[in-house]
């Protein structure tokens, strides 16, 4: 499996580095251990080029996060060319698993024979969508590889955050409460448009609890795919008073079907911020579905609400 920093066959080197003396010496980062899993993170919706570099970056982040992590990128609708499909980038991890080994044990090395999952699947969904989740566990099957697959990323307190900033961004809420400045077009209530039907909204509506407690607003979630949904809970905050709303997808965004955005935005009459995209939390949390997984690290902590 290739990575941007070395050819996809080949045993790894790890080079142990000096260990700087004195107790006020820095805690040596944590790395990937030898032999670990590949982290494959599994990209839904329609294989583009930009959802390609989302979900490059999405791995720089957790790349960065554990040195000597072994990723890859599986595309639920791949083509196995351009774009490879979710079960062949699983295939071919547990077929270098195999390799690394038989290369091994020919260079004389006393290695253990492989077990446990040649692969982590981690899906690149904020919320849960049975109909993703589904498919996704489908193609580990079709795969015939030992893989283990991870829940999705939220709710958490990192997706309020990111939320957060993308509103900020689109200049839709404060950036920071605790500067105490206005934003002339800041939101008195949020709607919080997810996928996935009803399971999806109630798991929304939680990280919607800590991003109502960031902005100090209403939050109320919202299925895009549910014929409606949006334009109700927009009424239902401008009954309680909201004058000036703003829609919030709770979603990485290569799971948004073209248009549907546009027409929920449409629906509640209101400006709408980006999807959460490659935000760094997102990167984090991936990384944080894997390392659990694994039993190695804990998962990460949300930022305090300011």
């Amino acid at each position: 499996m290739s990575s941007p920093t070395g050819p996809a066959s080949g045993l790894p080197v790890r080079m142990p580095r000096p260990r700087q003396s004195g107790r006020h010496r820095r805690p040596e980062p944590v790395a990937a251990p030898e032999g670990a899993p590949a982290l494959v993170l599994a990209v839904p919706g329609a294989p583009s080029a930009a959802v390609r570099s989302l979900a490059e970056e999405v791995v720089s982040i957790a790349r960065s996060e554990l040195p000597g992590l072994e990723a890859a990128i599986g595309f639920l609708d791949g083509d196995d060319s351009e774009y490879p499909t979710l079960s062949a980038v699983l295939e071919r991890a547990a077929a270098l698993r195999v390799e690394r080994y038989e290369l091994a044990k020919a260079a004389g090395r006393d290695v253990a024979e492989p077990e446990g999952p040649a692969a982590v699947v981690v899906p690149l969904l904020a919320g849960p969508d049975s109909a993703l989740t589904d498919r996704i566990r489908q193609a580990v099957a079709d795969s015939g590889a030992a893989a283990e697959t991870t829940d999705v990323l939220g709710p958490h307190p990192l997706l309020a955050e990111a939320l957060h900033v993308r509103l900020s961004e689109a200049g839709l809420a404060r950036a920071d409460r605790a500067r105490l400045f206005t934003v002339a077009t800041a939101a008195d209530g949020i709607v919080l448009a997810t996928v996935g039907g009803e399971e999806a909204v109630r798991a929304a509506g939680i990280t919607g609890m800590l991003l109502a407690a960031r902005l100090a607003v209403p939050v109320m979630a919202a299925a895009l795919d549910q014929e409606g949904s949006v334009a109700a809970v927009a009424e239902q905050l401008r009954g309680s008073g909201s004058a000036q709303l703003a829609l919030a997808p709770y979603l990485i965004g290569p799971e948004l079907a073209e248009g549907l955005l546009d027409d929920a935005a449409k629906a509640a009459d209101c400006p709408v911020a980006e999807p959460l995209g490659a935000y760094p939390a997102v990167g984090k949390l991936v990384l944080s579905q894997y390392t659990t997984a694994l039993g190695i690290a804990p998962q990460p902590q949300g930022t305090p609400v300011r």
